[in-house]
């Protein structure tokens, strides 16, 4: 498949199969995300793996979360973690913090984004489905995510991506033509 065919296919995926992803795939998942785009070839980048024992854990973390979030909604704490109970595989992505550089530690983020989308290209072509979490469930803004995955000061999660095999392929999404957000500037 070509890449843009990738890109016109590549959609949030939250209904998956439960069934564990395999290590040779996690593998690939991972290395397309080190091929990514990054300033001064700082790989600022981690990985955290969450499977089996541990995402149990991450299950009761995102429920005390979710319901402390969400104390007089029981039903979207419910809603929430159905993504979360269903997919086999969550992978946190961390960036490298530059203590005392505000302009490399951004630069680190979007490189980090750009791993990010690599991953999901390459769910795509592995037959995965794949949903980026930058708020919510995915815990990205709350200090208890740093503790879980046990993750140094002078890093920042950028997003918790959840991965599976797809129950169904999700629907097409309108897009605006990129002509109508594009400005050549003379």
């Amino acid at each position: 498949m070509s890449v843009m065919e990738l890109l016109r296919k590549r959609r949030a995926t939250r209904n998956v199969q439960p069934i564990e992803v395999e290590d040779e795939k996690i593998d690939a998942l991972l290395e397309a995300a080190a091929l990514a785009p990054n300033d001064r070839l700082r790989e600022p980048w981690h990985f955290y793996v969450i499977r089996g024992e541990a995402k149990q854990r991450y299950e009761a973390l995102a429920f005390s979360y979710l319901e402390e979030r969400f104390p007089t909604k029981p039903k979207l704490v419910e809603e929430s973690l159905k993504v979360l109970t269903a997919t086999p595989l969550v992978i946190v992505v961390t960036s490298d913090v530059i203590p005392n550089d505000p302009a490399s530690s951004k630069d680190n983020e979007y490189a980090t984004a750009c791993a990010i989308h690599s991953m999901w290209l390459a769910a795509g072509e592995l037959g995965l489905g794949f949903v980026w979490r930058t708020r919510g469930i995915g815990l990205v803004h709350d200090e208890r995510m740093h503790e879980f995955i046990g993750s140094p000061e002078n890093k920042k999660v950028i997003g918790t991506v959840f991965i599976g095999y797809p129950i169904d392929e999700p629907a097409a999404t309108a897009r605006t033509p990129h002509r109508d957000k594009t400005t050549f500037v003379q």
